[in-house]
């Protein structure tokens, strides 16, 4: 299935001020739009942030996808948001790095939010960007209004040997089309094998006994939008039967709900069913609102 989820997957700042956002916490806001480039560690990230005093909502890209994708749903939720998308690390307009592990995506988000003095946001995540706010919404409850996954983040034993392979070869085949689509950033500025770890090791955090945990421990209000049929890459239904492993989520924690189960597929998702995603962000921004 995680096939499937890859190639499905492109002025300064005034000074902050303190804005209240429900329970009594506050979080420093930035007053002007800002769009550059953000060093970390020995890349840098290509950030948008469109500042405001509205809600911050940052958004988490498929994992070879880049900030591009979201712009339906950020045009369905309007101007009384403040939306921050960015690339992660060789994906868009993103500089290469040496380290692109699922943890170093975790700690980008940290990188981003400190950077627009962003305190307290709500994590919009698609596919691999799915799993990136779950872990990140777990570890840092009283840092995060709440999440919104879209077709991601399943905890489901997905990967087996044979699995493995068949990743590897789908990349070694697919390494002579990807410096073709890099000009036009559909795909991202690593190797065959980067991409090839990158996945299998989704596959390995994706586990039921790795992932479980991690949705249990979540305290704040989550809100899934699950898609529906396979996309490329995947066999059969096994997309489907990845899906079926929220029923048990939701039946163990009780501020993780499915918002919508929608009629477009993995792939598509974004593109057809950006209402749903907006709908979802703006119901667990009112359970905020209202202290749930």
């Amino acid at each position: 299935m995680i096939v499937a989820v890859v190639i499905s997957s492109a002025i300064a700042a005034s000074g902050p001020r303190m804005h209240t956002l429900g329970k009594g916490k506050t979080m420093a806001i930035t007053q002007s739009a800002w769009t550059g480039m953000l060093p970390v560690d020995d890349t840098a990230l290509a950030v948008t942030d469109t500042g405001g005093p509205g809600m911050p909502v940052i958004y988490l890209n498929g994992q070879f996808a880049t900030q591009g994708y979201w712009r339906r749903v950020i045009a369905d939720l309007g101007t009384g948001w403040r939306h921050i998308t960015y690339d992660e690390r060789a994906r868009g307009k993103s500089k290469r790095s040496a380290d692109y592990s699922f943890e170093v995506a975790v700690r980008d988000v940290d990188a981003v939010l400190a950077a627009r003095g962003v305190d307290r946001p709500l994590l919009v995540g698609w596919s691999y960007g799915a799993y990136v706010a779950a872990h990140w919404a777990s570890r840092y409850p009283d840092r995060a209004v709440g999440a919104v996954l879209v077709d991601g983040a399943y905890p489901y034993d997905w990967l087996d040997e044979a699995t493995e392979r068949r990743i590897r070869k789908l990349f070694r085949r697919l390494g002579w089309l990807m410096p073709l689509l890099r000009p036009t950033g559909l795909a991202p500025r690593m190797t065959a094998e980067q991409q090839a770890d990158s996945n299998i090791e989704l596959g390995v955090i994706s586990r039921e006994r790795e992932l479980g945990p991690v949705l249990d421990n979540i305290t704040v209000p989550v809100r899934y939008v699950v898609a529906s049929g396979t996309s490329f890459g995947s066999r059969g239904d096994e997309q489907e039967r990845i899906r079926t492993s929220l029923d048990a989520v939701t039946a163990r924690n009780p501020n993780i709900k499915v918002s919508a189960k929608v009629a477009s597929n993995h792939g598509a998702i974004l593109r057809k069913d950006f209402r749903a995603i907006a709908e979802a962000v703006r119901e667990v921004a009112a359970l905020d609102r209202a202290g749930r």
